[in-house]
């Protein structure tokens, strides 16, 4: 029989503590093998004001958007090619305006700091979705954040309205579109659409498809994220809510990523 202890360890130990399992995580860590584009789900920031007796939603999204730029710099201390973040999906826009007026502040404020951090340096920011369907102010920060981060090596990409289910639909739509356009008879259209063909009309085509997508706050779904991109990703599916994902979460991740062997579908 074994006695299970529980040990209590003082909030004065835990950041040392961290720290020093933190730099065995990178060590130990198969650089080599570290995806090349990784997909996040920035989950659970209403769950972590409650949790946390926040005032109000607006207090979970700073802390979250903070943790954003934290990301961002971790993934360009590890030289990760791109990132795809979904901050706004399309089942979102249905909220309550009370709510989602308070979240498009805080973005904005986002996009109009992120140049001007060291995590928004080397980095080529896109934004993808319906932007069409969002107030004017947010969509002239997007394009703000566009201009000034337009010629890094590194690939942000932004998901902001978007649905994947939408995404799919547009890149047939186009596609057909297209066909009609250059003339192809309506009974030769179906000839012509096929994988490359569909894939070529994804919001961001010449990204590869992700090899790992990580989503906070517990939740084991894609939601829609990247439908199509996605079918032979990796996926990390972390407990801990978007506001409160710490560095050792992510170095776990991919920690985990490596040691998988990935199949393809074979």
């Amino acid at each position: 029989m074994s006695i299970g202890v529980s040990v209590h360890v003082p909030k004065n130990l835990k950041k040392p503590i961290y720290q020093v399992y933190e730099q065995r995580l990178l060590q130990t860590l198969d650089h080599e093998g570290l995806p090349q584009h990784i997909g996040v789900i920035h989950d659970g920031h209403r769950r972590y004001a409650r949790a946390e007796g926040l005032p109000d939603y607006a207090a979970s999204y700073r802390v979250g958007m903070e943790k954003f730029v934290e990301f961002l710099g971790w993934t360009g201390e590890l030289e990760i090619p791109a990132v795809t973040c979904w901050l706004l999906s399309t089942e979102n826009l249905a909220r309550p305006g009370d709510e989602l007026r308070p979240y498009y502040d805080v973005l904005i404020e986002l996009f109009d700091r992120i140049p001007k951090t060291p995590a928004g340096q080397n980095v080529t920011v896109r934004f993808i979705g319906s932007l069409d369907l969002l107030p004017a102010d947010l969509v002239e920060a997007t394009k703000r954040l566009q201009e000034s981060c337009s010629t890094g090596s590194r690939r942000v990409t932004i998901a902001l309205a978007y649905g994947g289910r939408q995404e799919i639909v547009d890149a047939v739509r186009e596609l057909v579109g297209k066909l009609a356009a250059d003339g192809t008879p309506a009974s030769e259209i179906a000839g012509h659409i096929d994988r490359d063909t569909i894939s070529a009309g994804m919001y961001a085509s010449d990204l590869p498809d992700p090899d790992l997508v990580l989503r906070t706050s517990g939740e084991a779904r894609l939601s829609g994220f990247l439908l199509w991109q996605a079918a032979y990703a990796e996926y990390s599916f972390v407990d801990v809510y978007w506001p409160a994902f710490r560095h050792i979460d992510f170095l776990r991740a991919l920690r985990d990523y490596t040691n998988r062997e990935r199949r393809y579908g074979r």
